[in-house]
């Protein structure tokens, strides 16, 4: 980790301002605007503070972001992770240190916080072939999620799991996010209003549609984070946790 700080957030044009500020606002960190230096290339900025911290997130295109960094990686174990996001915040690519650095976590982080799809390539990630949808009550324990988790896969192992989703009302559960820190999983999150439109449940529940406003929250958000895949394990619930399991088709 960079001695200086945790992460930057580097802007190329003014017009992605406004994304800048979203990703600030979610994740923290120190946004650069370079066009306020103009006199100063962008690429000269950008080389001055590249390893000022531990990670960047830069808003542009992919090519642009490869040519500002040319010439600045060294080591996959000590260079900054990167992640590029387009001015629209549709994807969120994790370009450099993905698995070593932390940017596979980072794009998984970014995209939560702009509603973008998170692109990861690096092998240990990318071709792990469960999703895991959770929804659970409030409060609920990491041994209550690890328990509903490890009934639903049965056979399966956790170490075969991709990425866990599950809706916004739930992104800073603590027992949720200690099994993901648990077993080094990435935590999507999707917006109330993406998983209502994505309504379709196996088994809508009552309680979660008085108490959140959508008929199920595992199921649509396995599906959203995972289009592609067949519904492995339909929605269970064991005490008070809701899991519904995804496996890649191709």
């Amino acid at each position: 980790m960079s001695e200086f700080g945790e992460l930057g957030i580097w802007l190329v044009r003014q017009e992605s301002e406004s994304l800048g500020t979203t990703l600030q606002t979610h994740l923290g960190g120190e946004l650069y605007r370079p066009w306020l230096n103009a006199p100063l290339p962008q690429k000269e900025q950008f080389a001055a503070v590249y390893r000022q911290y531990a990670k960047w997130v830069m808003v542009t295109a992919s090519g642009i972001a490869v040519r500002f960094l040319d010439g600045l990686p060294q080591d996959k174990h000590s260079d900054p992770a990167v992640v590029v996001v387009d001015e629209a915040g549709r994807y969120a690519v994790s370009l450099l240190a993905g698995h070593e650095g932390g940017a596979n976590g980072l794009a998984y982080r970014v995209a939560s916080a702009v509603g973008a799809v998170p692109v990861v390539t690096t092998a240990t990630e990318a071709l792990k072939p469960l999703v895991v949808g959770i929804g659970c009550r409030k409060g609920a324990t990491v041994e209550q999620i690890e328990t509903a988790v490890k009934q639903a896969l049965g056979e399966r192992s956790v170490h075969e799991v991709r990425e866990v989703a599950t809706i916004d009302l739930k992104a800073n559960e603590p027992g949720l996010l200690e099994f993901c820190e648990r077993h080094g999983l990435a935590l999507r999150v999707f917006a109330r209003d993406t998983v209502a439109a994505r309504s379709w449940v196996s088994k809508p529940s009552d309680w979660v549609k008085q108490n959140v406003g959508v008929d199920g929250v595992c199921e649509p958000c396995a599906l959203l984070a995972f289009p592609r895949g067949h519904l492995l394990v339909p929605k269970m619930v064991c005490d008070g946790v809701a899991v519904a399991i995804l496996e890649d088709k191709v």
